[in-house]
């Protein structure tokens, strides 16, 4: 059978709009379609891919395990689950760990856990959550309401309620909501989807001073900026800010499906037996991955040279910028890059996606107007400079009916 692009308009739900290649092959920062076209990969499955494709730690790790044991029903636990448990714990603030399938899933299970333990330690009225315009935390109908981005949760009916929305990065907007009916905040170190905005020091700092002084707990989701995203294993280690609750995906698996919450023996200990729970949480395939992929993350060498290919990243950027003039900003921490377009390009981020493709190199947008890159925490120098010739070919095809027009 042939296997093309119509087979999905033929067959699958119509949620997505995929491109019309389709990838059969990747290995590190490379990928090959169908008709062995190969592309540099700066998007990196939406900063899921921290270690590339097909790297061979992970691919070790899921062959060996493979051989052992698959899946286990949460009447028992397994040995891959506890493993990674351990590292998480280990190297993080956290205590206690749960395993689901995803970062909304993890998000899921933090927001019932914050009003769950409200709910048990100050009563029924404690229930308000609090998130931020324009963040993403999931595609549940709890978690695509508590982000705060409408057009992703309208029109499926009531939402959940007792949930508000104040202003990314204004201290003085979370101020004017919080009260003592709050259970928790939930906020991104650095909004991804959202244009791809890191949070300021002075902004999170004071976020924990709100929570800490509403006996709020302070939920961070860091399903897009965790496992060494950011130069740091997860990014509140950088504003120096230690949150109740941590979710993290994505990177976690390193492009096997796992999510992950974090938390306290304090606050864990309100999701007694039967409160929650996830079939194929912990699963030991894919904790067996994870534990490849943290170990192999967190070490100096894959941390540091975080920090050196994304100042590799913003100088070939503004090299771009400096001929073509079509950024107004490049921000970003770590391998999580925003380059936001000017108003003379305003609303052409997929454009440049889109030609990006034709000329061999995969980006991706964080809007209309943020072209968006996470590509894997270890991809040679070379293919960054490889890829941003590619970049500038398709950005100059852009570019140059503007310049005419000028």
């Amino acid at each position: 059978m042939v296997v093309s692009r119509s087979l999905f308009d033929e067959v699958m739900v119509p949620n997505y709009a995929p491109a019309q290649i389709i990838p059969v092959k990747g290995e590190g920062s490379r990928l090959w379609d169908q008709a062995g076209k190969e592309y540099i990969d700066f998007a990196g499955g939406i900063a899921v891919n921290c270690l590339g494709h097909c790297h061979p730690a992970l691919v070790g790790a899921l062959k060996t395990q493979a051989d052992k044991l698959w899946h286990l029903s949460n009447v028992l636990t397994n040995e891959p689950a506890l493993l990674l448990a351990k590292a998480l714990v280990d190297h993080t603030f956290a205590e206690k760990v749960y395993f689901a399938n995803s970062g909304a899933e993890a998000n899921e299970a933090a927001l019932k856990l914050a009003r769950r333990y409200a709910k048990d330690k100050y009563g029924e009225h404690k229930d308000q959550i609090i998130a931020f315009k324009q963040g993403f935390h999931g595609r549940t109908f709890f978690t695509v309401t508590v982000g705060g981005q409408p057009a992703y949760s309208d029109g499926f009916g009531p939402k959940p309620e007792g949930i508000e929305h104040a202003e990314f990065n204004n201290l003085d907007s979370l101020r004017a909501l919080i009260n003592a009916n709050t259970c928790a905040v939930m906020v991104e170190p650095m909004q991804g989807e959202g244009g791809v905005m890191p949070a300021t020091a002075e902004f999170i700092k004071g976020v924990r001073e709100l929570c800490d002084a509403n006996n709020a707990l302070l939920i961070f989701d860091e399903v897009q900026t965790g496992v060494g995203r950011t130069g740091e294993l997860y990014a509140y280690m950088a504003y120096g800010v230690t949150p109740d609750i941590l979710t993290t995906a994505k990177a976690l698996g390193g492009g096997f499906p796992i999510g992950a919450m974090l938390t306290t023996t304090e606050i864990a200990k309100h999701l007694v037996v039967g409160t929650h729970g996830s079939t194929y949480g912990g699963n030991p395939l894919a904790c067996a991955v994870a534990l490849a992929a943290v170990t192999t993350v967190n070490t100096p060498e894959v941390l540091n040279g975080v920090t050196h290919k994304a100042e590799l990243f913003k100088r070939e950027l503004q090299r771009i910028n400096d001929k073509y003039q079509l950024f107004s900003e490049i921000r970003g921490m770590g391998l999580l890059i925003g380059a936001v377009l000017n108003a003379d390009y305003a609303g052409k981020a997929r454009d440049i996606m889109l030609a990006g493709a034709e000329h061999g190199v995969m980006t991706l947008v964080a809007g209309m107007n943020v072209v968006r890159f996470a590509p894997s925490l270890v991809i040679p120098d070379a293919d960054i400079v490889a890829g941003m010739a590619r970049l500038e070919q398709a950005i100059a095809q852009i570019a140059a009916p503007t310049a005419k027009q000028a």
